[in-house]
């Protein structure tokens, strides 16, 4: 099932890169999802490529009662996004995964960071959820897309408050 979210920052890339490459910044994204408990870790900076790793613990409420006999009363979710350096004109692409730990539903997919104008840009995440569950599969995806949609869709309002609070120089 495709996933597409598109996020519009009121920052330039330059300045959006440079939050999503804050292990603060992601924290706070990660929390603001409703996790239960989290890991972040970022490798690199926003001056060149960098990775960010998220692990945290959601709860199920978000899933149909009738599928969280497959995952229980919580689900671990590991997220990677490896971004590459920026193009002259300060946009960026680069790669996602999301899985579920201990259930067999995976995304996999581009993330993208646009200028939209002197001072705004667009961040996008578009991929695919696989969920390899006989019979259930596509009820599966469905349940894990519209979460996996919540979770980024939580990041816009966090993006605009940081945007506020951390002005760049």
């Amino acid at each position: 099932m495709q996933v597409l979210v598109t996020l519009d920052l009121p920052t330039d890339a330059g300045a959006a890169a440079v939050m999503l490459a804050d292990p603060s910044y992601v924290q706070e994204k990660v929390q603001a999802s409703g996790a239960l408990d989290q890991q972040v870790d970022v490798v690199g900076d926003a001056t060149a490529g960098f990775t960010v790793t998220i692990r945290r613990g959601l709860p199920t409420d978000a899933i149909p009662a009738h599928l969280r006999g497959f995952v229980g009363s919580r689900i671990d979710v590991r997220q990677v996004e490896v971004w590459e350096p920026a193009a002259a004109d300060g946009s960026r692409g680069g790669t996602v995964v999301l899985e579920i730990t201990g259930a067999p539903v995976r995304l996999t997919g581009r993330v993208s960071l646009e200028v939209t104008g002197a001072s705004s840009s667009r961040l996008t995440y578009e991929g695919e959820v696989k969920a390899t569950v006989p019979l259930f599969g596509a009820v599966v995806e469905e349940a894990a897309s519209e979460a996996v949609r919540a979770a980024l869709l939580v990041e816009e309002s966090v993006a605009e408050r940081w945007i506020q609070t951390h002005p760049t120089a």
